[in-house]
């Protein structure tokens, strides 16, 4: 199945698009997807671990399922003062 995925902050930058699509087996969980992210744009290889995922607004776990039709966001680390 094939998933759109939003990024924001380092990770829209260093791919330099606000969206991905991310082609992954079916059933997929959120932990399958951050696989093959890591695979199809390996700019976000070492950022990925430390990003959250959230699925259809609420922030989700590795072993979550997910779905084509499912509003998939990766949310990098932040840092500030």
């Amino acid at each position: 199945m094939i998933c759109s995925v939003k990024l924001f902050a380092m990770a829209q930058q260093r791919t330099g698009q606000q969206e991905i699509k991310v082609t992954v087996e079916s059933p997929a969980t959120v932990d399958t997807l951050k696989a093959a992210i890591s695979v199809q744009f390996p700019e976000l290889g070492d950022v990925l671990p430390h990003c959250m995922i959230a699925v259809n607004t609420e922030y989700a776990s590795p072993a979550d399922s997910i779905a084509e039709s499912d509003e998939i966001a990766i949310i990098p680390p932040v840092s500030g003062g």
